[in-house]
């Protein structure tokens, strides 16, 4: 399934979903939202944070988030954002029990930092069990790998 929304395009795997905040609301102090695209092979619930709070919780081995949080224009290209392009590719090397944002102790993630058609973006990968996370790798590079930004 193609799921898309503010100029991002993705394919899901059967049994995936996606949720798009698509940045049109307007904080407090005057800012837009920044766009933040959830992914799931899970039942997403309502009322998730940005970077999957409420959602994280509930994921059990076998499960997979995938977050894609939107900068500000003002964030291409600075040192943070310095990788271009869109990461195709993750290794089961690359994730570690330290990049959950609240440590939960059989999980883990990987934090990507990227700039791509001019925009800055984070990638935050959660898995459900960290002993297991080699057994996802092929859904989540497949999703990664359709993944289309302009």
């Amino acid at each position: 399934m193609r799921f898309s929304g503010r100029q991002i395009a993705v394919d899901l795997p059967t049994g995936w979903e996606g949720q798009l905040d698509e940045g049109l609301q307007l904080l407090s102090d005057g800012a837009q939202r920044p766009t933040v695209m959830h992914l799931a092979n899970f039942p997403l619930p309502p009322g998730r944070g940005d970077f999957g709070g409420g959602a994280i919780e509930t994921m059990h081995p076998g499960d997979v988030l995938i977050v894609l949080f939107e900068y500000g224009p003002e964030s291409a290209g600075q040192p943070l954002f310095s990788s271009q392009g869109i990461p195709r590719f993750v290794s089961k090397g690359d994730f570690s029990r330290e990049t959950l944002h609240n440590s939960i102790p059989h999980m883990s993630g990987v934090q990507r930092f990227f700039t791509h058609a001019g925009r800055a973006f984070c990638l935050y990968l959660v898995v459900g069990s960290h002993m297991d996370r080699a057994d996802v790798l092929g859904q989540i590079n497949s999703v990664l790998a359709s993944m289309e930004i302009s």
